[in-house]
C-alpha cells in the first residue's frame, strides 16, 4: 500500500514538474527568449518524445531562430513515429517554404491534402494547420475535398471564415446562408459574423454584396428566410420603408405572420420614425384577426399622436380613447388602455379630477397586485401633478408594501424621494436616495445618484437652500408641462445664483427645455456658457455631448458637432458619453461603423 502511494506521488510530481516546465517554456517564447524556450521544449520532449503539442511548439521556436535544419530533423522523425498526425506534414512543408524551397513545401502540402482520402476526419486537424500558417487556399481545398468525400462532415463555417479573411465576401455570405438553411439554430450563433461586415451605410461593399446575394437566391428559391434576412439588412441601414415591404411580403406568404412587423414597429418607434410606425400599426389593425393586437396597435397610434398633438386636437384624441373603451370594455383586460387614457386626461387635457375618478373606478375591478400597483402609480403621479404631495406619498408607499422586492417598488421609492424633493424636504429625499443608490436597478440607481449629488452639492454651499428650492420648483413645473413658467424660474435662478455651484445644473436643465420648445439658439447659448465657465465641473462632458448632438441632428453643422465629440474623446476618457461620442465622431468623419 505504501509502495502504491509512493508511486502515485511520484507520477503526480512528474506531471506537476512537466506542467510547470511547459508553462515556463511558453513564457520564454511569449517574451521572445527563443533560445531558452527551445532548451525547455527539448527537455520536455526527452520525457514525452511523442507529445504533439511540444513538437509543434518547438517547431515554431526553431522557425523563430531560423534553425530550419533542427526543425526538419524533428519533424521527419515525428512523422515516422506519429503516422496519424497529419499536421506534421503541414509543419514540415511550411519549414521548407520559409527556406524558399517551394517544390519541397508543395510536396508535403500535397501529402497532407491527400491524407483526406484516407480519412475525411483528418480534415479538421489538417485544415486548421493550414489556417494557422495563413495557407488559406490549401485549407479550402482540404475542407472542400472532405465535404465531397463524406457529406456528413460540415465545414461551411470554417470555409465562410476563410472566405472572409480572403475578402471573398460573396462566398462568405453564401457559406453562412447555406449553413443556416441546413440548421436554423445556427442563425443566432452566426449572426455575429454578419454584424462584423454589415454597417449602417447602404453603399458599404459588404452591404451591397449581401443584398445582391439575397436577391439572387430569392429569384431561384422563394424561401422566406431570404426576405427576413433582407429585412434585417434594411433595418441595419435604417431603410425602414424597405424593411416594411419585405415584412409585408412575408406576412402575405405565411398566413399573415406578423412577428417581424411587430418588431419593426418597436425599431421605428425607438428611432423616432413616427410616421412610418403609424403606417405599420395601421397595417396591423387592417390585417390581424387578434383583438388584442388591434387594441395594442390603436393604443400605440394614440401615443404617437399625443407626442406632437396640438391642444386643438385633444378633444378628438379623447373621443378616440372613449371609442376604444366602448369597443373593448373597461375590465381588467384593458387596464393599460385605462391608465394611458387617465394619463392623457391629467397631463394633456388638464382634467385631473376626471382622470383620478377613472382610476378609482378601475381599482374596484378584480386586479392582481401588479395591476393594483400600476393603477396606484398613475394615481400618485396625478396627485403629484396637482401638488397634493402627501396624498401622492401615501400611494407610492402602498406600492412598496404591495410588491416589496419588485422593481416597481424601487420606482415608487424613487418617486417618494422626488416628491419630497419637490416639497423641499431634502433630508428625507436624501434618506430614500441613499438606499436606492446601492440596491435599485441600474437606471433607477443612476437617477438616484444624480439627484442625491444635486442635493448634497448645493446644500453645502447654500445653507438657506434658496437656489436648490428654485431649481426643484422649476423641475416640478416641467413635470406639470408648464414649460414657459419653468423657463422663467430658471431665468430668475440664473440671475440670483450666478457663479454658484447650481449655475451649471440650471444652465443644462434650461438648455434641455429650450430644445424641447425648439428654441435651439438659446439651447446652444446655454451649452456654450457651461463650457466657458464650468469646463472643470462635472457637467462639462454633458454640455459637449448635447451640443454635439444639437449641431449634428438639428442645426446640421457637422464640423461643429465633430469638434464637440472630439473634446470628449481627448479630454473626458471616463465620460459615460465617451463610446457614443467616438462612434458619432467617426460616423461624421465618414468611417464605416458596424
Amino acid at each position: 500500500m505504501l509502495r502504491l502511494f509512493s508511486l502515485i506521488v511520484f507520477v503526480f510530481w512528474i506531471s506537476l514538474s512537466g506542467n510547470a516546465q511547459d508553462e515556463l517554456a511558453r513564457n520564454y517564447a511569449d517574451q521572445g527568449a527563443f533560445e531558452k524556450a527551445a532548451f525547455s521544449y527539448e527537455e520536455l520532449l526527452k520525457e514525452s518524445p511523442t507529445n504533439s503539442n511540444y513538437i509543434h511548439a518547438l517547431v515554431q521556436v526553431y522557425h523563430q531562430l531560423k534553425n530550419y535544419e533542427a526543425a526538419e530533423i524533428l519533424l521527419t522523425n515525428a512523422i515516422q513515429v506519429s503516422k496519424n498526425n497529419k499536421t506534421l506534414l503541414v509543419d514540415l512543408g511550411y519549414t521548407y517554404q520559409l527556406q524558399g524551397k517551394k517544390i519541397e513545401a508543395k510536396n508535403y502540402y500535397d501529402k497532407a491534402i491527400a491524407s483526406i482520402t484516407e480519412n475525411a476526419a483528418f480534415a479538421y486537424q489538417v485544415g486548421n494547420a493550414f489556417q494557422s500558417y495563413s495557407l488559406l487556399d490549401e485549407a479550402i481545398q482540404v475542407y472542400t475535398d472532405a465535404s465531397q468525400q463524406n457529406p456528413r462532415f460540415n465545414f461551411e463555417s470554417s470555409l465562410a471564415r476563410i472566405y472572409g479573411e480572403q475578402g471573398k465576401i460573396d462566398k462568405m455570405f453564401n457559406s453562412y446562408l447555406d449553413l443556416i438553411l441546413k440548421d436554423e439554430k445556427q442563425e443566432i450563433i452566426l449572426q455575429r459574423y454578419f454584424n462584423e461586415f454589415i454597417t449602417e451605410d447602404p453603399e458599404n461593399e459588404a452591404n451591397q454584396i449581401l443584398r445582391k446575394v439575397l436577391l439572387s437566391r430569392m429569384q431561384e428559391d422563394p424561401n422566406l428566410f431570404y426576405n427576413r434576412k433582407l429585412s434585417w439588412l434594411f433595418i441595419q441601414q435604417k431603410e425602414y420603408n424597405k424593411a416594411f415591404l419585405q415584412e409585408k411580403a412575408i406576412a402575405k406568404r405565411s398566413n399573415n405572420e406578423l412577428i417581424g412587423i411587430l418588431r419593426l414597429v418597436d425599431v421605428t418607434l425607438d428611432n423616432e420614425e413616427d410616421e412610418l410606425a403609424t403606417s405599420i400599426l395601421n397595417y396591423i389593425i387592417e390585417n390581424t384577426l387578434s383583438d388584442e393586437l388591434k387594441l395594442q396597435a390603436n393604443q400605440k397610434i394614440l401615443e404617437i399622436r399625443i407626442k406632437t398633438a396640438d391642444p386643438s386636437t385633444f378633444d378628438t384624441i379623447k373621443e378616440d380613447y372613449q371609442n376604444l373603451l366602448t369597443v373593448y370594455g373597461s375590465g381588467a383586460s384593458t387596464l393599460d388602455l385605462q391608465t394611458e387614457y387617465a394619463h392623457f386626461l391629467a397631463f394633456s387635457k388638464k382634467e385631473e379630477e376626471a382622470a383620478s375618478n377613472l382610476l378609482q373606478e378601475t381599482l374596484k375591478l378584480k386586479l392582481n397586485t401588479f395591476q393594483q400597483a400600476r393603477v396606484k402609480m398613475e394615481l400618485a403621479d396625478i396627485l403629484l401633478l396637482q401638488e397634493r404631495f402627501n396624498a401622492a406619498l401615501i400611494y407610492y408607499s402602498q406600492i412598496q408594501k404591495l410588491l416589496p422586492n419588485d422593481p416597481i417598488a424601487q420606482e415608487a421609492r424613487f418617486k417618494v424621494a422626488k416628491t419630497s424633493y419637490f416639497k423641499g424636504d431634502f433630508e428625507w429625499a436624501k434618506t430614500q436616495l441613499k438606499v436606492l443608490k446601492s440596491s435599485a436597478t441600474q437606471l433607477i440607481a443612476n437617477d438616484a445618484q444624480d439627484l442625491y449629488l444635486l442635493i448634497t452639492d448645493n446644500a453645502v454651499e447654500d445653507s438657506t437652500l434658496v437656489g436648490l428650492k428654485a431649481y426643484a420648483h422649476a423641475e416640478l413645473l416641467q413635470y406639470q408641462n408648464k414649460d414657459n413658467e419653468a423657463l422663467a424660474v430658471f431665468d430668475s435662478l440664473l440671475i440670483t445664483e450666478k457663479g454658484k455651484s447650481i449655475e451649471d445644473e440650471a444652465l443644462l436643465a434650461q438648455a434641455s427645455l429650450f430644445e424641447k420648445t425648439k428654441n435651439y439658439a438659446k439651447a446652444e447659448e446655454n451649452y456654450l456658457k457651461i463650457i466657458q465657465y464650468h469646463s472643470d465641473d462635472i457637467l462639462a462632458d454633458d454640455a459637449y455631448y448635447r451640443l454635439g448632438n444639437l449641431y449634428a441632428n438639428v442645426l446640421q453643422e457637422p464640423e461643429k458637432a465633430k469638434a464637440q465629440y472630439e473634446q470628449i474623446i481627448f479630454n473626458f476618457a471616463d465620460s459615460i458619453f465617451y463610446v457614443e461620442a467616438q462612434q458619432k465622431y467617426r460616423k461624421l468623419r465618414g468611417d464605416a461603423i458596424n
